[in-house]
């Protein structure tokens, strides 16, 4: 329990960074993930409006 009684202070201190740093971590991980899914359907529907527009041409 004494172990516990110093350790404790320090915790107390760097835990709110970790989290804070979790949540930074997941949020641009959601953001970056979001950017590649639209890149790649934006990327889907340019070639097929260009191969719409070659075929009626």
């Amino acid at each position: 329990m004494i172990m516990w009684d110093s350790i404790w202070p320090y915790l107390a201190a760097i835990l709110p960074t970790i989290v804070v740093a979790i949540l930074f971590y997941l949020l641009m991980k959601s953001i970056l993930e979001g950017d590649r899914r639209e890149r790649i359907a934006q990327s889907q529907w340019e070639s097929e409006n260009e191969s719409s527009e070659d075929n009626s041409h």
